[in-house]
């Protein structure tokens, strides 16, 4: 491995590490159809992202006639059960590079919007040991685009956001990990992330190594950029 001061990798989970944006659609679509309203694809697009309290106030305005929290975990539990019976859809390339480093010895977050129960749904449902720390939307103090969840996995692995690379597919996702102070990579998925202030952008993950991650950060900070501190809010 290349020199550097890499301290941690931080990874979004949908649309990320795994494609579950389809599941999520799916699952949206059943349950505004329950209420007897429509609900379309460019509609679902502009939840890919959002917290999930966020989205429920979206599926009321809908036409949604449940309550909040109830309409989350009847989402997760829609979710939950597509991934017990489909398995999990990793994106390309995101399960080799996690191994990588794994192997390599750099600790990893996985920083999620998602519940705390289906993002251990996950992690569990993965073959090998890939995570030190889950931070998912329960545990956050406040959601995506704002940074806390990404200070509170730095935070949780006693690490500086300087010294990380956050990994994202989402403009709201994105927004977060910049406004932590991370060095941040965008995947580009389902929504462009243009404007939302990724470092470098990777069309794809598949062939990338830690190798790859090392020298990204060592180049991001020999740039000047050297990220904002963790008590810096958006």
């Amino acid at each position: 491995m290349s020199a550097s001061t890499l301290a941690a990798v931080l990874w979004d989970m949908d649309g990320t590490l795994v494609d579950t944006e389809p599941y999520w659609m799916s699952a949206e679509t059943a349950l505004v159809e329950r209420f007897g309203g429509t609900w379309s694809h460019e509609q679902a697009l502009r939840l890919v992202g959002l917290g999930l309290e966020d989205s429920a106030r979206i599926f009321q305005d809908s036409g949604v006639r449940m309550g909040i929290h109830d309409i989350v975990d009847h989402l997760t539990d829609d979710v939950m059960g597509q991934l017990a019976t489909r398995g999990v859809p990793f994106r390309p390339g995101a399960r080799e590079l996690l191994a990588s480093l794994r192997e390599a010895g750099i600790p990893t977050a996985l920083v999620t919007m998602s519940l705390s129960r289906m993002a251990r749904t996950v992690v569990d449902l993965m073959d090998f040991e890939a995570f030190d720390v889950v931070i998912a939307g329960d545990d956050s103090t406040r959601p995506k685009p704002f940074p806390d969840p990404y200070l509170q996995a730095c935070a949780v692995l006693g690490v500086e956001p300087a010294s990380c690379v956050a990994i994202e597919d989402s403009p709201n996702g994105l927004r977060s990990a910049v406004a932590a102070g991370t060095a941040a990579i965008g995947v580009p998925h389902m929504v462009s992330i243009a404007g939302a202030g990724a470092h470098t952008v990777w069309p794809t993950l598949a062939g990338r190594t830690a190798d790859d991650v090392a020298r990204f950060h060592s180049a991001h900070l020999s740039s000047g950029h050297r990220g904002r501190t963790g008590g810096e809010r958006t």
